[in-house]
């Protein structure tokens, strides 16, 4: 388990460390408060619409786990469109 809390740990810890390092300090705040939000309202979003969600698929847990997997893959998809642009301290 202490194992288990490290990894998570590294894994929340992770986008943020590489987000800080390509960010200038003058707008730290900003685009971390952004990134912030990036995480927590989709969270929020999925808590307030998951049962109408689930009425709308049929009220079975099965059919939740389909649209997850759905949402991944659209997800995983529009990664593609992502631009990486290189900042050159």
């Amino acid at each position: 388990m202490v194992g288990i809390g490290i990894a998570w740990a590294a894994i929340l810890a992770m986008p943020y460390a590489i987000l800080s390092a390509a960010l200038p300090a003058s707008k730290m705040g900003v685009y971390m408060g952004l990134f912030n939000a990036t995480i927590t309202v989709p969270q929020i979003a999925a808590s307030l619409l998951g049962g109408v969600i689930l009425s709308l698929v049929g009220g079975t847990s099965i059919m939740m786990l389909a649209v997850a997997g759905v949402s991944m893959l659209i997800a995983g998809v529009t990664v593609v469109f992502v631009k990486e642009h290189i900042i050159i301290k």
